[in-house]
């Protein structure tokens, strides 16, 4: 594979529009969450749970994900206490915003420059995702964005849904990436093709389960495959 700036120059664009997931795909941000999480529950005097069920519930909304954690929690106070609880610790910890994964900030400029249409699919609420948005100074890079607290918790494909109409692309245009069995559930009921990141919430070989088209290990293999998404019927014209 060729590599250097102008590798994606030239490209017959497969995919239209290529959508995100935040936490965990983009952004490095999935020890906090876990963090908030034991946080709130502490300040809710609820069991403490393990790491990895935590991060098996990332990608849900926040209501979701509590009634996901723990179940026979039904008390609408105790719930909004957690809520609360969870949002002002993740928030106190963005004060200095989650890093970006490897990669992320050059590749999405060169997919927005390729020509693709660009978005984010989101559990975060529309605060706090608007919020490390702005702390990335990417308040309007985006082209849509959709939060649970907006639409439909994923896996419901309406926030998919959502922004294909917003963009005016077809289910067959677009490409949903995300690290969580959630977003590509997502994807695959709204017939939108995934792919899978594996450094994210949830082991590969779960991801995998939910057959994506590509499971990548590093964010800058995604401009790769889609050079190769992209097919044979273009050369690529290398730009050193």
């Amino acid at each position: 594979m060729m590599s250097g700036p102008g590798r994606w120059r030239g490209l017959v664009n497969k995919y239209e529009l290529l959508i995100f997931d935040w936490d965990g795909t983009l952004v490095d941000s999935i020890g906090r969450i876990v963090e908030s999480i034991l946080v709130a529950a502490a300040r809710c005097d609820l069991p403490r749970l393990d790491e990895d069920n935590i991060k098996g519930i990332i990608g849900l909304g926040l209501p979701e994900a509590i009634a996901a954690l723990y179940p026979n929690v039904t008390d609408r106070r105790l719930v909004e206490a957690f809520r609360r609880a969870y949002a002002d610790h993740y928030l106190s910890l963005e004060a200095e915003p989650s890093a970006l994964y490897p990669g992320v900030a050059h590749a999405l400029q060169q997919f927005r420059d390729q020509g693709h249409q660009l978005a984010v699919a989101t559990g975060k609420g529309r605060r706090g995702l608007d919020r490390v948005l702005a702390g990335q100074g990417w308040t309007d890079f985006f082209d849509v964005t959709r939060c649970a607290d907006e639409t439909a918790s994923k896996p419901d494909p309406l926030m998919i849904h959502e922004i294909l109409a917003h963009c005016g692309v077809a289910p067959e245009r677009a490409l949903m990436v995300g690290d969580s069995v959630f977003d590509l559930e997502m994807a695959r009921r709204a017939g939108v093709d995934s792919v899978a990141v594996s450094y994210g919430a949830q082991p590969v070989e779960v991801l995998l389960s939910c057959s994506p088209c590509m499971a990548i290990n590093h964010f800058s293999e995604l401009g790769d495959w889609l050079c190769s998404a992209a097919g044979h019927a273009e050369v690529v014209a290398y730009v050193g």
